[in-house]
């Protein structure tokens, strides 16, 4: 089974887990679209990435995220609901890895697209301001 290569602003599925449920002791969660914002050099091994969930559930408190467009979601065979990329905390893991999860309905195809670069520059601007402020929460898988 050959992945893809690890790019920015690929959406990939993934066995996201939240900050919140590795608090509580899980080790798993649960499978969603989630957008790859940064990969270690491709000579370095174990080779990691760093990936940003999506969810339909609108931020809140102190979670901030971005909004997909519908377009854009079209664009890339995401559903219709309203979606954001959320930017204050990600998961580390390494590439491939287990998490990694066929596209529904597409076996062997574990990625939807890429996010335009101009909507992928804004996630990832919004997601280091907040890693240099210390107010991104990280999972190491």
């Amino acid at each position: 089974m050959a992945f893809p290569e690890p790019k920015p602003g690929f959406v990939v599925r993934y066995d996201y887990l939240w900050t919140h449920e590795a608090a509580a002791g899980r080790d798993q969660g649960k499978d969603r679209p989630a957008c790859l914002v940064a990969a270690s050099d491709s000579q370095t091994r174990p080779r990691f990435v760093v990936l940003l969930p999506i969810t339909h559930t609108p931020p809140d408190g102190d979670t901030i995220g971005i909004e997909i467009p519908a377009k854009v979601k079209q664009a890339i065979g995401l559903d219709d609901a309203r979606s954001w990329v959320i930017v204050s905390e990600h998961n580390i893991d390494e590439w491939p890895n287990a998490g990694l999860l066929p596209v529904p309905g597409k076996p062997g195809v574990f990625g939807y697209g890429f996010i335009p670069p101009g909507l992928f520059a804004q996630i990832k601007a919004r997601f280091l301001e907040l890693a240099r402020q210390n107010k991104s929460g990280a999972v190491r898988r």
